[in-house]
């Protein structure tokens, strides 16, 4: 993708816009394909992810990959918290299993920034996670 390409919905978000920007993040990860997601960020981005620092799309693409061959049977829940001109603050959980087969529910906030392109440009993730059996998954 270039820097002219954009990745609609365009800030300044409405509710409308912010609230369709979420739904579209979601299903994006929630496809594990780090090609598709990475293409939401722009070339230059900068993640903090706990207390992993990620710069740039190909340490993004790097960081999903890994992440998905560890987080067996994905499966996030976006929902917006509130917006601004061009950043957003985002609650989730997902679920997951390890190769062990314990399962595990995390919860966090995000904040992110865009770009005029619609590009997320910064993403602030913190992050808490604990063990459930699986009896307790909510997303199945």
């Amino acid at each position: 993708m270039n820097s002219q390409e954009q990745k609609l919905p365009l800030p300044p978000f409405t509710l409308e816009t912010a609230l369709q920007k979420v739904q579209l993040a979601e299903e994006a990860w929630n496809s594990k394909d780090p090609e598709r997601v990475a293409l939401a960020y722009t070339i230059d981005t900068e993640w903090r992810n706990r207390t992993q620092f990620i710069n740039g799309r190909e340490e993004v693409k790097i960081f999903l990959i890994q992440k998905w061959e560890k987080e067996l049977d994905y499966k996030l829940k976006k929902e917006l918290w509130g917006f601004r001109e061009n950043r957003m603050a985002v609650l989730f959980q997902y679920e997951y299993h390890d190769a062990n087969g314990q399962w595990f529910r995390a919860y966090g906030n995000e904040n992110w920034e865009f770009d005029e392109n619609g590009l997320m440009r910064k993403r602030f993730a913190s992050i808490n996670e604990l063990p459930i059996n699986e009896a307790e998954r909510k997303f199945k």
